[in-house]
């Protein structure tokens, strides 16, 4: 059976691999990013088609992946001049796999529906080291039927695909993943810093809390490999941490989920204090300068 083309918009440092991950399973590729190098790059493939604009990504296929940083980004590339509802094929399914925001993707969802086409959302976790290697989780919101359609090309990138429920919930899980993941992170490092001032070895910490109950993601993964190394490295950013810890936040309507709301506060001081471009992980150096205990 032939392996339909795929329209990939989003060539980041997460889209990069999720689309390489698409070529080695046997799909070519209609690809499209405003980093016209990024797309060169790929089309040394000779799967890999350069796409001119998001018009021209929708003329040549009917699954298109968005991978983009926000919501906004996503309805330009879809709504604006040269997007792709100028062009999309009737019964096209456009899968966005960014971290949005889930009214966002409701909306943009209902404009799909009325050119013909569909739209779910599926974004991922688990951080470019997964998406390498094609072994991310990936959340999936929308129909039954839609996922019988996708899944095949959703597991080319991913080892968990799970089914949420209706447009719009995936983003939503996947920006309270992101919330339990920075509370985890914040947590973690401020008890390495009170254990540092206290004499405690950091390496040791985090091993012992790796055989105990304070284990989490970061400990696991983040700690050693980007903090205590002074790497600060882990591919994602801290603005984009803190745009999905606002979309999670905007879940909390009645405004109850103290801890979150003062985990979110403390990212947004960060954001603002090491600037753009800062990893994610450098959240560690803002806390330990407020803490005034060193780290790498």
């Amino acid at each position: 059976m032939t392996t339909p083309t795929i329209g990939f918009i989003g060539l980041g440092s997460m889209g990069k691999p999720m689309a390489q991950c698409l070529l080695q399973a046997g799909y070519s590729l209609a690809a499209y990013d405003t980093n016209a190098q990024a797309v060169a790059t790929l089309a040394q493939n000779d799967r890999v088609s350069a796409a001119a604009t998001p018009t021209d990504v929708a003329k040549r296929a009917s699954i298109i992946i968005t991978m983009l940083p926000t919501s906004a980004i996503v309805e330009q590339v879809l709504n604006g001049p040269d997007g792709v509802f100028s062009a999309v094929q009737p019964g096209a399914i456009i899968v966005e796999m960014s971290s949005g925001v889930p009214t966002a993707t409701r909306a943009l969802a209902q404009a799909a529906q009325a050119r013909g086409a569909e739209l779910v959302d599926a974004p991922v976790s688990g951080g470019v080291s997964r998406a390498n290697t094609g072994d991310l989780s990936i959340m999936f919101g929308g129909t039954d039927a839609s996922l019988s359609i996708v899944e095949p090309v959703l597991r080319a990138m991913g080892s968990s695909v799970v089914r949420t429920g209706d447009v719009g919930s995936a983003h939503a899980m996947k920006a309270l993943n992101n919330l339990v993941s920075a509370g985890g992170f914040l947590i973690g490092i401020e008890a390495i810093l009170m254990g540092k001032r206290f004499g405690l070895d950091t390496e040791v910490m985090v091993d012992i809390l790796n055989a105990s109950t304070g284990m989490n993601n970061s400990t696991q993964k983040k700690f050693k490999q980007f903090v205590l190394s002074g790497k600060y490295n882990a591919g994602f950013g801290l603005e984009l941490m803190v745009k999905d810890l606002g979309i999670a936040l905007g879940l909390d309507e009645n405004h109850t989920a103290e801890f979150s709301q003062l985990c979110l506060k403390t990212w947004r001081a960060a954001a603002e204090s090491l600037g753009k471009g800062a990893d994610h992980t450098e959240l560690a150096k803002f806390v330990a300068q407020r803490c005034d205990v060193a780290l790498p």
